[in-house]
């Protein structure tokens, strides 16, 4: 199983190398992924939602036209470009997610009012040093210029 995830993790780096010097057809493939995959979720819920309706008005199943393997299929290839590009876990969860998870972090909904101004209060505080140092390094480089 570990060969396995190890050769596709390295295909997805290799797909995510080459499309990141394309960043507007990087871009069209995840939109293209994300749509065909929500297509095959909409698809497939659509689908059991006829299974179950038909039976319980007919008491039998009566598809008509509508192909079972459609939704499915749109997910499947959905989770494809998804997964091969990088943008799966990216897009449904996001960098924040992942990190807070990693670090241990509470998410935002579970932390008090307080948790929250205190961390408010050390961004405005980094905020506040990152522009003195800047001010600093202006000075700096105008006496550079001086001399």
């Amino acid at each position: 199983m570990r060969s396995i995830y190890g050769f596709f993790d390295k295909l997805e780096d290799k797909i995510r190398g080459k499309l990141s010097h394309y960043p507007i057809l990087y871009a069209f493939i995840g939109g293209i992924g994300i749509v065909v995959f929500w297509r095959g979720v909409w698809h497939t819920a659509d689908f059991f939602t006829e299974v179950i309706f038909s039976y319980q008005v007919n008491g039998s199943v009566d598809l008509g036209a509508l192909p079972w393997w459609d939704g499915p299929l749109s997910l499947i290839i959905g989770s494809i470009l998804l997964l091969s590009t990088g943008l799966f876990v990216f897009g449904f969860i996001g960098n924040e997610m992942i990190v807070t998870g990693l670090k241990g972090e509470k998410k935002l909904t579970e932390k008090t009012e307080e948790e929250v101004r205190l961390e408010t209060g050390t961004l405005k505080e980094i905020k506040n040093e990152v522009k003195e140092i800047s001010k600093r390094l202006d000075e700096i480089e105008k006496d550079i210029e001086k001399n």
